[in-house]
């Protein structure tokens, strides 16, 4: 067709309104508001959220539930069998079951979380500085991190209990000594690859210090890694408590923990089986509720996996 045959009639013109442009757009969203779409639609993850909560509430109220002390003696009804009266039974000391399960949900949360919070300081203060400067520094940084990665914990806690007196931070502090470098070596990779991305070279070009850089910039895109690792720390801590309380070299008496009441039940074992049964089932329950809430989360912080 030639350009004396179009004729103005063979238009129409296309009316819109700017608001029709952004319903056609759709509505923008950040990074963290899709990863939180994203993980609403995982439902065992926020199954686990749940059961992490009433975790932390019965650890908080359930000694106060029973009416029971988690400490009395009492050898008259040593070894009863769950009842009305003793909801989760009695120890081979007639002392309450469901109030030591829930003291010791107290305590077992506690250095777990504290343990996973100091390796998360530690880890992330280390690996940045580590990444960032690289070099030497790395080099001789990550092989301190590799020489106490290869100490056990049992050597630790023992040489500890030596120094120090049996307790919760004698606990912490043997975890921490070698549960940081786990996170450590995480952020360090995220920051190896963060540290060559243009807005960090723009920013350094600007003139940012370096703590700017690793405050605003490395740091907070990190952030995804460093919560999902958090987050799968927590009940590895619990379950090395567990351990290591189950050996006797735990809280001491009369305070309880998970492990020290798995390790108190197994004597009797074959005669009454629920006096193990009630730590073990927390124990995994816990550990199964902090992983699958991990597994969601690095699902829904995962860049790939964004729509």
């Amino acid at each position: 067709m030639s350009h004396s045959q179009i004729k103005e009639t063979d238009f129409e013109p296309i009316h819109y309104e700017q608001s029709d442009a952004e319903r056609i757009a759709g509505e923008s969203t950040s990074f963290w508001k899709d990863a939180w779409r994203r993980f609403k639609q995982n439902k065992l993850a926020i199954i686990g959220i749940i059961v992490i909560l009433l975790l932390t509430i019965m650890s908080l109220t359930g000694t106060m539930i029973s009416g029971q002390n988690y400490s009395d003696n009492d050898l008259l009804n040593a070894n009863q069998s769950p009842s009305l009266e003793h909801w989760f039974g009695t120890d081979h000391l007639g002392r309450d079951l469901f109030a030591r399960t829930w003291y010791g949900a107290r305590i077992s949360l506690f250095i777990g979380l504290m343990a996973a919070f100091l390796d998360l300081i530690i880890g992330v203060i280390w690996g940045t500085i580590a990444g960032y400067l690289g070099g030497r520094v790395d080099e001789y940084m990550m092989r301190i991190a590799d020489i106490l990665s290869g100490v056990p914990y049992l050597l630790v806690v023992i040489l500890l209990m030596v120094i120090m007196p049996a307790g919760l931070w004698t606990l912490i502090i043997a975890m921490t000594i070698t549960g940081w470098i786990g996170m450590a070596r995480i952020v360090r990779g995220e920051v190896l690859k963060l540290k060559a991305e243009e807005f960090v070279m723009a920013s350094r070009s600007l003139g940012a210090s370096t703590t700017r850089i690793i405050s605003k910039h490395l740091i907070p895109n990190a952030l995804g890694a460093i919560l999902v690792t958090l987050t799968l720390t927590i009940p590895t801590a619990i379950f090395t408590e567990a351990f290591l309380s189950f050996l006797g070299l735990g809280v001491p008496a009369p305070k309880a923990s998970w492990g020290t009441m798995t390790s108190d039940a197994l004597s009797s074992l074959r005669y009454y089986p629920y006096q193990l049964f009630f730590p073990a089932f927390f124990i995994c329950l816990t550990m199964l509720a902090f992983n699958v809430v991990g597994d969601g989360m690095r699902d829904a912080l995962d860049p790939k996996d964004r729509r």
